[in-house]
Protein backbone atom coordinates (compact mmCIF):
# COMPACT_ATOMS: atom_id res chain seq x y z
CA UNK A 1 0.00 0.00 0.00
CA UNK A 2 1.50 3.32 -1.11
CA UNK A 3 0.39 6.43 0.75
CA UNK A 4 0.52 9.77 -1.07
CA UNK A 5 2.52 11.88 1.38
CA UNK A 6 1.03 15.08 -0.06
CA UNK A 7 -2.39 13.88 1.15
CA UNK A 8 -1.22 13.53 4.77
CA UNK A 9 -2.23 16.59 6.80
CA UNK A 10 0.61 18.26 8.66
CA UNK A 11 -1.15 20.05 11.47
CA UNK A 12 1.95 20.39 13.65
CA UNK A 13 4.74 22.08 11.74
CA UNK A 14 8.05 22.99 13.38
CA UNK A 15 8.49 26.52 14.70
CA UNK A 16 11.18 28.39 12.79
CA UNK A 17 13.96 29.97 14.83
CA UNK A 18 17.20 31.68 13.79
CA UNK A 19 19.01 28.49 14.86
CA UNK A 20 16.96 26.02 12.78
CA UNK A 21 15.60 28.03 9.83
CA UNK A 22 18.42 26.85 7.52
CA UNK A 23 17.38 23.22 8.12
CA UNK A 24 13.66 23.68 7.47
CA UNK A 25 14.07 25.97 4.43
CA UNK A 26 16.96 24.30 2.56
CA UNK A 27 14.50 21.91 0.93
CA UNK A 28 13.18 24.82 -1.13
CA UNK A 29 16.26 24.26 -3.28
CA UNK A 30 16.20 20.46 -2.95
CA UNK A 31 18.99 20.47 -0.39
CA UNK A 32 19.44 18.87 3.00
CA UNK A 33 21.73 20.71 5.40
CA UNK A 34 23.07 19.99 8.87
CA UNK A 35 25.32 22.03 11.13
CA UNK A 36 28.96 21.00 10.83
CA UNK A 37 31.96 21.98 12.91
CA UNK A 38 34.73 23.48 10.81
CA UNK A 39 37.29 22.64 13.50
CA UNK A 40 36.76 18.87 13.76
CA UNK A 41 34.32 18.12 10.92
CA UNK A 42 31.59 16.71 13.19
CA UNK A 43 27.97 17.08 12.01
CA UNK A 44 25.67 18.42 14.73
CA UNK A 45 21.95 17.65 14.83
CA UNK A 46 19.76 19.07 16.18
CA UNK A 47 21.45 22.43 15.54
CA UNK A 48 23.57 23.77 18.38
CA UNK A 49 25.79 26.87 18.58
CA UNK A 50 28.72 24.77 19.81
CA UNK A 51 30.23 21.48 18.69
CA UNK A 52 29.52 18.74 21.27
CA UNK A 53 32.70 16.90 20.24
CA UNK A 54 35.39 19.62 20.43
CA UNK A 55 33.45 22.58 21.96
CA UNK A 56 34.30 24.83 19.01
CA UNK A 57 31.88 27.60 18.16
CA UNK A 58 32.85 27.33 14.48
CA UNK A 59 29.67 25.55 13.38
CA UNK A 60 27.72 26.40 10.24
CA UNK A 61 25.16 24.80 7.94
CA UNK A 62 26.63 22.46 5.33
CA UNK A 63 25.05 20.54 2.48
CA UNK A 64 24.88 16.74 2.83
CA UNK A 65 24.17 14.12 0.17
CA UNK A 66 20.65 13.25 1.31
CA UNK A 67 21.53 9.54 1.13
CA UNK A 68 20.82 7.42 4.18
CA UNK A 69 20.06 3.99 5.57
CA UNK A 70 16.97 3.02 7.56
CA UNK A 71 18.13 1.99 11.06
CA UNK A 72 14.71 1.69 12.70
CA UNK A 73 11.09 1.91 11.60
CA UNK A 74 7.52 1.32 12.65
CA UNK A 75 4.18 1.41 10.90
CA UNK A 76 1.85 3.80 12.66
CA UNK A 77 -1.75 2.57 12.49
CA UNK A 78 -3.10 4.63 15.40
CA UNK A 79 -5.46 7.45 14.45
CA UNK A 80 -3.95 10.25 16.52
CA UNK A 81 -6.01 12.96 14.90
CA UNK A 82 -8.46 13.45 12.08
CA UNK A 83 -6.80 13.10 8.68
CA UNK A 84 -4.17 10.60 9.77
CA UNK A 85 -6.36 7.54 9.21
CA UNK A 86 -4.01 5.88 6.71
CA UNK A 87 -1.09 3.89 8.11
CA UNK A 88 2.30 5.47 7.50
CA UNK A 89 5.93 4.67 8.25
CA UNK A 90 7.92 6.51 10.91
CA UNK A 91 11.63 5.78 10.60
CA UNK A 92 15.02 6.77 11.88
CA UNK A 93 17.56 7.10 9.09
CA UNK A 94 21.32 7.46 9.41
CA UNK A 95 22.92 9.84 6.93
CA UNK A 96 25.90 8.62 4.92
CA UNK A 97 28.11 11.49 6.05
CA UNK A 98 28.63 10.33 9.62
CA UNK A 99 27.84 7.37 11.87
CA UNK A 100 25.21 8.52 14.36
CA UNK A 101 23.93 11.42 12.23
CA UNK A 102 20.27 10.45 12.40
CA UNK A 103 16.94 11.94 11.57
CA UNK A 104 13.39 10.87 12.46
CA UNK A 105 11.29 11.01 9.30
CA UNK A 106 8.71 9.25 7.17
CA UNK A 107 9.47 6.75 4.40
CA UNK A 108 7.27 7.39 1.36
CA UNK A 109 6.78 6.27 -2.25
CA UNK A 110 6.84 2.57 -1.46
CA UNK A 111 4.52 0.02 0.10
CA UNK A 112 4.62 0.44 3.88
CA UNK A 113 5.31 -3.28 4.29
CA UNK A 114 8.44 -2.96 2.10
CA UNK A 115 10.34 -0.69 4.51
CA UNK A 116 13.11 -2.60 6.27
CA UNK A 117 16.19 -1.97 8.37
CA UNK A 118 19.17 -1.53 6.07
CA UNK A 119 17.08 -0.09 3.21
CA UNK A 120 18.91 2.60 1.27
CA UNK A 121 16.92 5.83 0.94
CA UNK A 122 17.23 9.36 -0.40
CA UNK A 123 15.72 12.64 0.69
CA UNK A 124 12.82 14.47 -0.90
CA UNK A 125 10.86 17.36 0.50
CA UNK A 126 7.24 18.00 1.44
CA UNK A 127 6.58 21.76 1.24
CA UNK A 128 4.09 22.94 3.84
CA UNK A 129 3.58 26.65 4.51
CA UNK A 130 7.06 28.06 5.23
CA UNK A 131 8.91 24.77 5.83
CA UNK A 132 10.19 21.91 3.68
CA UNK A 133 9.90 18.65 5.62
CA UNK A 134 12.64 16.13 4.77
CA UNK A 135 11.08 12.78 3.94
CA UNK A 136 12.85 9.76 2.46
CA UNK A 137 12.07 7.31 -0.34
CA UNK A 138 13.77 4.11 -1.47
CA UNK A 139 16.93 4.68 -3.45
CA UNK A 140 16.76 3.29 -7.00
CA UNK A 141 19.17 0.37 -7.38
CA UNK A 142 21.43 2.15 -9.89
CA UNK A 143 21.69 5.39 -7.90
CA UNK A 144 24.41 4.01 -5.56
CA UNK A 145 27.03 4.50 -8.26
CA UNK A 146 26.29 8.22 -8.60
CA UNK A 147 28.80 10.43 -6.84
CA UNK A 148 27.71 13.27 -4.59
CA UNK A 149 29.44 16.58 -5.20
CA UNK A 150 28.96 19.01 -2.29
CA UNK A 151 30.10 21.89 -4.51
CA UNK A 152 27.19 21.48 -6.92
CA UNK A 153 24.63 24.24 -6.36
Amino acid sequence: MNVDFRAIPRNHLPALTPENEFFWKAGEHGRLQFMRCSSCGFHVHPPLPICPRCQSREVAPQLVSGLATVVSSTINRQIWERGLESPYVIAIVELDEQPGLRLTTNIVNCPIEAVRIGMRVRVLFDHREDVWLPLFEPLPADAERLQFDATTP
